[in-house]
């Protein structure tokens, strides 16, 4: 079961919604152009920003931990796992690396996918000086393995809403695998998008993270509301 602290009205409002809380794990939904961790652009990153907050709202004396066992791109919204102690950081790390952590996103896309659910096995390239990946049909130099499963959930006049299981973890992947089929994700002109989106963003939103709790041995799934500036509210998908 979700936990959620119960702030005052005199206490310090966190810099974005927080969907889940205990004493070991903070979990959030981050909006578009948020930066989950410090980058070389200088910007204030959500790490920092939540440590601050809850620094004042807890009125700790020292250095807040806040450890980052993964991430999100900054034009993408959604689920972030944080981790408030050290031990909480191995595991959920480790759960992460060995797939025990499902992730499900949701994408729109102007062109939907030839079936309406399928696997996409690829192997993807990456171009460091150009933030970006490269789809490969078989194994090249310097490539990983990139699988994921989708379905296509609704539909409107222009738009197609996908929900995508990731089962491996890489650079760009949803973006770049969708792409190669021809489904590029709304607003995302890196990955070949016409047109950006009025929020800076991308249509690619974290939906959904299940687990066992790292520390507690129980049950924690997390949902996070779609971003207000996108049509993600036009398919009236259920929160849960």
């Amino acid at each position: 079961m979700n936990s959620i602290s119960n702030l005052k009205v005199s206490d310090p409002k966190p810099p974005v919604t927080i969907l889940y809380e205990d004493n070991h794990l903070l979990i959030v939904n981050k909006r578009v152009s948020d930066i989950v961790q410090g980058d070389r652009t200088g910007d204030v990153s959500l790490d920092r920003s939540l440590r601050n907050f809850i620094k004042e709202r807890d009125g700790k004396p020292g250095e807040v931990f806040l450890g980052i066992p993964h991430r999100l791109d900054r034009p993408v919204s959604g689920v972030v796992i944080y981790a408030k102690t050290s031990k909480a950081l191995s595991r959920v790390a480790r759960m992460f690396k060995e797939k025990e952590v499902e992730k499900i996103y949701h994408a729109i896309v102007e062109k939907p996918p030839r079936h309406d659910a399928g696997v996409l096995e690829h192997y993807l390239t990456r171009n460091t000086r150009q933030n970006k990946s490269y789809v490969h049909s078989q194994e090249v130099t310097g490539s990983k393995f990139a699988r994921l499963s989708y379905r296509v959930l609704a539909a409107s006049d222009h738009y197609h809403l996908l929900e995508i299981s990731l089962e491996t973890g890489r650079h760009h992947q949803i973006r770049a695998q969708l792409a190669a089929i021809g489904s590029v994700i709304k607003g995302d002109r890196k990955y070949g998008a016409k047109r950006t989106n009025k929020n800076g963003g991308i249509s690619l939103h974290a939906r959904r993270v299940s687990f066992i709790h790292p520390v507690r041995k129980e049950p924690v799934e997390v949902v996070a509301p779609y971003p207000r500036m996108d049509i993600f509210p036009v398919f009236k998908v259920p929160e849960q």
